[in-house]
């Protein structure tokens, strides 16, 4: 599969301070992936690098097969970016929002309508955006990404502070994208978040990738416990060895249908990076 993203070696230190160590990457066409990370980790220091904002102290990246550093404006066209409320004129409107930008990037002004009412903005699109809620704020950013059609999207922790419903829309947007081909470098720190969307994710504290993998099968990983715990019609619950010997034991209580839940005991994204790193990630 096609690689369109490529890290090798990258460091990054401002002064004394070292925010990348040896981080080293590579992401296919049309992959989600994830760097989960508390704030400070150095996850927008890598966005930055990977867009040609800055320029790594160590090592290179390669986006669509050309080093960051010498990214083109006809390049930056097939990237679309969500930081923050990074771009967003508070004094104009969603539309007049969307206007200036596909004036800016040659972009029909016919993208708009749809842009926003794919993002449920359609009712709002003659707020002025200083008067829109963060999650609409939120979605006003996504909509003015998704007009240009981009290749890649950096969505740097684009559900932060969000409600329920907010959050999984834009999780909706992002799959949907995906299913078109995109590829998504997200970062976040919500482990859910990174667990539900991401092909694989990248553990990052302190500059450094502490792990890497799918995610379900980093939380196998850290399975140390390998137990199986039972809740039986009954109201008790039960704990299993992970073994041969528990076999005849799970399979009387099943034959007998009194198993009302049955869960393995793999930790989430959460526990294992706090074993790894000794702190939670938000």
């Amino acid at each position: 599969m096609e690689n369109v993203i490529k890290i090798h070696e990258i460091e990054q230190t401002f002064g004394e301070k070292t925010v990348l160590k040896n981080i080293n990457m590579e992401i296919a066409k049309g992959e989600i992936l994830g760097l989960l990370g508390p704030s400070g980790a150095g996850k927008t220091t890598l966005i930055k690098i990977l867009t040609g904002q800055l320029k790594p102290s160590k090592g290179k990246a390669w986006v669509f097969g050309k080093e960051a550093t010498t990214l083109t404006g006809k390049d930056y066209r097939k990237i679309g970016m969500m930081m923050d409320n990074f771009g967003l004129y508070e004094r104009m409107s969603c539309y007049d929002n969307l206007l200036f930008f596909s004036k800016v990037y040659g972009i029909s002004k016919k993208k708009i309508e749809g842009a926003l009412e794919r993002v449920g903005l359609s009712e709002a699109k003659k707020t002025l955006a200083s008067n829109l809620s963060k999650g609409m704020k939120s979605r006003l950013l996504l909509a003015r990404v998704l007009m240009a059609e981009p290749e890649i999207l950096f969505l740097d922790e684009p559900t932060s502070g969000l409600d329920p419903a907010t959050t999984e829309e834009i999780h909706k947007v992002i799959r949907e994208e995906q299913a078109k081909g995109v590829t998504v470098f997200l970062t976040t720190h919500n482990m859910a978040e990174a667990y539900k969307l991401c092909n694989h994710i990248a553990l990052l504290n302190d500059g450094d990738i502490v792990e890497y993998g799918e995610p379900e099968e980093i939380c196998r990983r850290y399975n140390h416990q390998k137990r199986i715990k039972l809740h039986l019609f009954n109201g008790e619950d039960m704990e299993l060895a992970h073994d041969n010997e528990s076999f005849d034991v799970l399979a009387k209580y099943w034959k007998e249908n009194a198993i009302e839940t049955i869960h393995s005991t793999e930790p989430n994204l959460e526990t294992v990076f706090m074993e790894l790193t000794g702190r939670k990630l938000d």
